[in-house]
């Protein structure tokens, strides 16, 4: 069977761009073949098949330092169509190797294979890869491990050793046939029946005390841990038992150093944490716990483990120690508390570029909810019978049958519109408990976009909603792009207070923020990486071909 339509004109339009890519090589090239195919892996007593790249859970991890390039060859041996998206990378004038299906590119169709190229130009730190089609990430991602450059260093102590810490969800069914079985009957989707460390559920969990995931520890020696949060839906709490954490790194970029008890990773999130070895010897628990501040009790409410173990002669007997002041499952407090303490490291070696108040040619007020769309004869297993679904300022995405990058590239129309609004269609109390399923939960559908002038300056402020009392602190996450969040807040965004509250001169710098529950956040950034890229729930912005040669 040949290429596609979608897939030839995907490729006429690879081959002009590749060429300008040539003068932004620097640092070394690396390769990495990716094999995707299932294959067989035993969790909770019960064996299964997933899908994996290069037969591993997680997948495997990428090592690199700033400056160099990457290339991918991902071979599906699969069932599905699977895209890789490297989520973080900017992949400046490249974003035909982004990697969401149906924004950037087609799907890999089983049995063929795509080449990705990742540039990592301006990141350091972890960041991580995952598949971008439907539910298949809940097994295909893995680390980015990016590493200072040549000639330059951490702004940190060096390091006595690191480990690659990815937590992710574990389903006892077949993730795709779930996914199904939600899009079909339009209900709620079905929960994880485990959290996992490095593939491993931990001691608490049947059938999984003899493969928990152990790190070995030499006292007095410091530690830094790559934390990757892959789980489907789910914000974490993270502690080790009786040792501080000194937070040094968030999504590829450094922070100003934050010592802390546990930390609160959303879905997407990606830290770098160093610990030392400077408690009694022995073995003390690694917590990873859900964090969930909605109304509706539907997530899954187990807690995985590993164990942090010193190593030396001694003996020691009983459980590890397990911390004692651990937030929560519905504790918001130390959550919040947490996420507003991040900074910036703001230094000359590591400047920062936030657009400030005069500077700001782009705003956007997006809301996010959850509302829904009719079924005829009320035949969805949502409220009122209706599908539940997923919007931002009410629109729910489409999928095109093109790619939205190669309908714009080769102006191919019908496949999409440029009319993403600036603002909801209506204003209300957002935050209200009392919104049920009124009007206001009626979603439309469609493949609309936003158009930025090249180095645009944005703000976009996203406010959570209560709509069917639906409200949770949710990931937002953009690609092409790492944002600063100058300001987050509770209730409804005030436009005469709120701005007082911003943080203009260290704010975080993120490409993946949690959007508190019945709050707010504003991220701002400029728009100067020219091509189409997505936002968490699929808001699609391009950026304009000027002052640049993209074309």
């Amino acid at each position: 069977m040949g290429p596609s339509l979608c897939e030839l004109r995907w490729l006429l339009a690879l081959l002009g761009a590749l060429l300008l890519l040539l003068p932004l090589a620097q640092g070394e090239d690396h390769y990495y073949t990716f094999i995707l195919r299932e294959t067989n892996f035993t969790r909770l007593c019960t064996t299964k098949s997933i899908l994996t790249v290069n037969d591993s859970f997680p997948g495997p991890a990428l090592y690199v330092r700033k400056g160099d390039t990457a290339y991918v060859n991902v071979i599906n041996e699969g069932y599905y169509g699977v895209t890789i998206h490297w989520h973080g990378i900017k992949q400046p004038r490249n974003p035909w190797f982004d990697g969401p299906e149906y924004i950037t590119q087609c799907p890999i169709s089983p049995g063929t294979n795509f080449t990705y190229q990742v540039l990592f130009t301006s990141e350091e730190g972890t960041l991580w890869w995952h598949a971008h089609s439907d539910w298949t990430r809940a097994t295909v991602h893995g680390a980015i491990i990016i590493k200072p450059a040549l000639g330059t260093t951490y702004p940190f102590p060096e390091p006595d050793d690191e480990e690659v810490l990815v937590f992710a969800s574990w389903y006892d069914e077949d993730v795709m046939e779930l996914m199904i079985e939600a899009l079909s009957e339009g209900g709620q989707a079905t929960s994880s029946n485990a959290y996992c460390i490095n593939g491993q559920p931990g001691d608490f969990y049947n059938c999984s005390r003899e493969t928990t995931h152990r790190i070995s520890a030499d006292y007095g020696k410091t530690n830094l841990l790559r934390l990757v949060n892959s789980v489907q839906n789910t914000n974490m709490y993270f502690a080790i038992a009786n040792h501080s954490l000194t937070v040094v790194g968030l999504d590829g970029a450094y922070i100003k150093p934050l010592v802390t008890r546990y930390i609160m990773i959303t879905p997407g999130q990606s830290m770098d944490i160093l610990v030392t070895a400077d408690q009694p010897l022995g073995e003390y628990y690694i917590i990873l716990s859900p964090f969930f501040d909605g109304q509706a009790d539907d997530f899954d409410h187990s807690i995985a483990s590993a164990i942090f173990q010193y190593s030396g002669n001694y003996t020691y007997t009983g459980l590890p120690a397990y911390p004692s002041d651990f937030p929560g499952w519905e504790d918001k407090q130390p959550a919040t508390f947490f996420v507003k303490q991040l900074r910036s490291l703001n230094s000359a070696e590591h400047p920062i570029d936030v657009p400030k108040d005069n500077e700001i040619t782009t705003r956007m007020f997006i809301t996010i909810e959850v509302g829904l769309r009719h079924c005829p004869n009320d035949s969805c297993a949502g409220p009122l019978g209706d599908r539940l679904a997923a919007a931002l300022n009410n629109i729910s995405f489409a999928n095109p049958s093109v790619d939205v990058l190669q309908a714009y590239y080769n102006n191919i129309t019908g496949y999409y519109t440029a009319d993403f609004p600036d603002l909801p269609p209506v204003g209300f109390n957002f935050t209200s408990d009392d919104l049920g399923t009124a009007n206001v939960t009626m979603v439309d559908k469609g493949t609309k976009v936003k158009v930025l002038n090249y180095n645009a300056s944005v703000e976009i402020i996203l406010q959570g909603t209560d709509v069917m009392n639906s409200a949770e602190t949710h990931p937002m996450h953009l690609h092409g792009f790492r944002f600063y969040v100058v300001g987050l807040g509770e209730g409804n965004f005030d436009n005469g207070t709120a701005p007082e509250t911003y943080n203009l001169y260290d704010p975080p710098e993120m490409n993946t923020v949690p959007a508190p529950r019945d709050g707010w956040a504003v991220i701002r950034f400029r728009a100067n990486n020219p091509g189409k890229f997505t936002g968490c729930a699929h808001a699609n912005f391009t950026i304009e071909k000027r002052q640049i040669n993209f074309s």
